[in-house]
């Protein structure tokens, strides 16, 4: 069959965010379907189309994928107005392709939610069969940040993701309490799927050259967080963390974040106002290099805001990088995350705010280096065991597979 998948934020292995929807469209073209991937200019992001855009698009084919491309950049940087605005031209030009694009079925992931918007419109008026991907709960999610506020705009997004969940004959979550979240506006059970972000374990767990930036000396413990700076990340507790860790004169720890995002500038300006020499910032770099970095790497840093939505609602891709590294993972926040790490016993799970019990774990991890490396062979064994991206992948072809037979 031949796929119209919506990801507005795609990337090849190129760039510098997540590979999901790259390494997901790869397995449907090996299971011998087509792929035409619709996304926008992701900041971070590498589509791997070089030729100029004509008409506010460009069109190519990579690695087996035909990728349509809309000139429409956005940034985690960008202010809320302008963030909404490209969410908004993304979904409206995407309904023009659900509407004329030769398919069979139309796939969708959020984020943003009005990714879902061009499957409502392939569903009721061109009959075609909908999958719908939740990679995070909206509106919950922005509403306890308090990023949006306004009544009408909340009330708009939950009628959106009335509409979407009820559109589409199938959908995925990314985790258990996204799942549980779809369950909970009326879908029945056996049209969701649990299909969580995957190790790319061909990546992380090959042979690779490490390296450390240059302000890391050799027998420094060096945690890294590699992810979006951004409201949602709350990384100002791994600042917390590092002036507490200079209290204590321990100037063997780097907390290295790397990275861009709107927050960034101000961590960076904080760091500098409090001498904070533990915190080293660095640019993304791509998903090969991040890989020689995690290989130099002793402890990946799992960081987030302190909102309940988050603890059960998100699956970020950092910590699926850092497991199929074969890293122990520090994790500041309550959730089905913490429970796997002391389940597995594969990392360090410390209270939200609490910036001793950060410090802490950080001085247990560098003062027992044995124990750290047996947490990092016990994350490598979780990846290959639940989360090997190849067999989550064949979980995620025969959901889509399934909607046709």
């Amino acid at each position: 069959m031949k796929v119209l998948y919506f990801h507005q934020h795609f990337s090849t292995p190129n760039g510098a965010v997540g590979i999901r929807s790259y390494e997901m469209a790869r397995r449907l073209l090996a299971r011998g379907h087509q792929v035409t991937m619709v996304c926008g200019s992701y900041g971070g992001g590498e589509t791997g189309l070089a030729l100029p855009f004509i008409n506010g698009r460009r069109r190519g084919t990579v690695d087996g994928i035909e990728i349509v491309e809309f000139d429409l950049a956005y940034s985690n940087s960008d202010g809320l107005v302008k963030r909404a605005m490209t969410f908004v031209k993304f979904a409206l030009r995407s309904i023009g392709l659900a509407l004329t694009e030769h398919y069979d079925l139309v796939f969708a992931t959020t984020t943003p939610l009005t990714a879902g918007i061009p499957g409502i419109f392939a569903r009721w008026l061109r009959g075609k069969p909908f999958v719908f991907e939740v990679r995070d709960l909206w509106p919950e999610l922005p509403k306890a940040m308090g990023v949006i506020r306004n009544p009408l705009v909340l009330g708009a997004l939950s009628m959106l993701e009335w509409a979407s969940y009820r559109s589409a004959h199938r959908l995925i979550g990314l985790s258990p309490g996204i799942v549980e979240g779809i369950a909970h506006r009326g879908v029945p059970q056996e049209r969701i799927a649990l299909v969580p972000n995957g190790c790319d374990l061909g990546i992380f767990a090959g042979e690779v050259q490490p390296w450390r930036p240059e302000q890391v000396k050799a027998g420094d413990l060096l945690a890294v967080f590699a992810g979006t700076h951004g409201v949602a990340n709350g990384l100002d507790a791994a600042l917390d963390a590092a002036a507490e860790l200079k209290r204590r004169g321990r100037d063997d720890i780097k907390l290295l974040l790397i990275g861009q995002g709107k927050l960034k500038p101000a961590l960076q300006a904080r760091a500098q106002r409090e001498a904070l020499e533990g915190v080293v910032f660095h640019d993304p770099v791509n998903k090969a290099h991040l890989a020689g970095l995690m290989a130099g790497t002793d402890v990946g840093l799992q960081v987030l805001a302190n909102v309940p939505a988050f603890y059960f609602g998100t699956s970020p891709n950092k910590f699926f990088d850092y497991i199929a590294a074969g890293l122990p993972v520090l994790n500041n926040y309550p959730g089905w995350l913490a429970g796997m790490i002391r389940d597995n016993q594969c990392g360090f799970s410390v209270e939200p705010e609490s910036p001793h019990a950060f410090a802490d774990a950080l001085e247990r991890a560098a003062n027992d280096r044995a124990a750290v490396k047996e947490m990092g062979k016990r994350s490598r064994e979780l990846a290959e065991r639940e989360f090997d991206r190849e067999l989550l992948a064949n979980r995620f072809v025969d959901w889509l597979e399934g909607v046709k037979r």
